[in-house]
């Protein structure tokens, strides 16, 4: 495998790219990029094969567009139009069109998650690592928040101890059934191959082992169409397992209105709660092992300080990642980068897993996947995308996804 750290970058000036897909997403980059919010970054072209998508774009751009536009991806890739690609289209696109621009030696930012199936993603993974000289990232902006990375940073020095439970609450992705009727793709397995995991949350399952590890195994219950009209899941329920013991309880829904995003870990040096973007340390003045072990008054507990995290900035989300992704192609210093693109198998595998517990009447599932659980999963997915009965109501409409991250 190749150390991908070791070997220079081809440094860009001006980074001149391209986007494919500007659909709700799609259009948000394009208007950052148009309107000179990454330094070092030209917005060259726009593809997207369906008709009146640029005249969307062109009412977000004042009345302009770039100066190449297509209507697919070959006619794309067969030009000399950029020197990288932001890939803002459905899931199922997202591994193949991403191969595609690494193999054209164009750069790579490609929208979460990394794709549907980890079997898949991981050839993409493979690569990018083939190609060291280009620089492979991913839509994490949740990265960019100064209350995640503080976690991050305090649980890797050591501040928390050992951790022995997490518990995640992420239920305030609601959605109303219009958001799922806006688009053919959506809420289907065949045009998205999943609901909340791998939709939204592909966010919070990155978060989840970007700062606390990954577990070895998961188990979950979903529950699909609970909410809505819709054949994918929009409620789950899973319980990890990691190497030391701890365990870890994940929930998640597009149906609670109002939702929770609250992230809990515990260790043996007290608790860190982020919610409602605040920051807590409730902090033990001994590790709760030694209080353990020397306390003889029979009730009682260790002291604790109670501290308000300081955390910084807010972030820039998705314009920060891409800052950062335009930063690395200009400098070559992809050991510093935010969110490289192969780390996105981890969160895809914990989405998959528990898809596949589920399936399998709620088994546990080790992880790393084995390459036997990693064909059974696409085996079911496919099962279910032949099975499919459901027939869905669709009106075409581009939204605006500005506050719904």
């Amino acid at each position: 495998m190749a150390d991908s750290s070791q070997t220079p970058v081809k440094t860009l000036d001006k980074v001149r790219v391209a986007i494919i897909g500007v659909g709700g997403m799609g259009t948000a980059h394009a208007t950052s990029l148009f309107e000179n919010k990454v330094p070092g970054a030209e917005l060259v072209a726009i593809c997207d094969h369906k008709p009146g998508q640029f005249d969307h774009v062109k009412k977000s751009l004042h009345d302009k567009l770039p100066e190449h536009l297509y209507m697919s991806s070959e006619e794309m890739f067969a030009s000399d139009c950029c020197d990288a690609v932001l890939v803002a289209t459905p899931h199922y696109d997202h591994v193949p069109l991403s191969m595609q621009a690494l193999n054209k030696g164009w750069h790579v930012l490609c929208e979460k998650p990394i794709g549907v199936c980890t079997k898949e993603a991981k050839k993409l993974v493979a690569l990018a690592e083939a190609k060291p000289e280009l620089v492979f990232s991913l839509m994490f902006n949740q990265r960019t928040m100064g209350t995640h990375q503080k976690m991050r940073k305090m649980i890797q020095d050591g501040e928390l101890g050992e951790i022995r439970r997490v518990v995640y609450i992420i239920t305030n992705w609601y959605r109303p059934q219009s958001y799922f009727d806006m688009g053919g793709w959506r809420a289907t397995w065949a045009g998205e191959g999943g609901g909340v995991l791998l939709n939204q949350c592909p966010h919070q399952l990155d978060l989840w082992q970007w700062i606390c590890g990954m577990p070895t195994r998961v188990r979950a219950d979903l529950a699909y169409g609970k909410y809505h009209n819709i054949e994918v899941e929009d409620d789950v329920t899973a319980t990890v397992e990691y190497a030391n013991g701890a365990t870890g309880v994940f929930l998640a829904s597009t149906g609670e209105c109002p939702g929770t995003n609250r992230l809990e870990i515990s260790g043996d040096r007290g608790r860190l709660v982020l919610e409602d973007g605040k920051l807590t340390f409730d902090r033990t003045v001994v590790t709760e092992q030694e209080f353990n072990e020397t306390f003889k008054g029979g009730f009682g507990a260790p002291d604790v300080w109670k501290c308000e995290i300081p955390t910084g900035r807010k972030g820039e989300q998705h314009v920060g990642v891409m800052k950062d992704w335009i930063k690395t192609i200009q400098t070559g210093e992809k050991d510093k980068m935010l969110a490289p693109g192969v780390e996105g198998t981890q969160g895809l595998s914990l989405s998959n897993a528990m898809m596949l517990s589920d399936w399998t009447g709620n088994s546990w599932i080790d992880l790393p996947l084995t390459d036997e659980n990693e064909t059974l999963f696409e085996e079911k997915l496919q099962e279910r995308i032949k099975t499919s009965t459901y027939v869905k109501t669709v009106f075409e409409q581009t939204g605006n996804t500005e506050g719904t991250y």
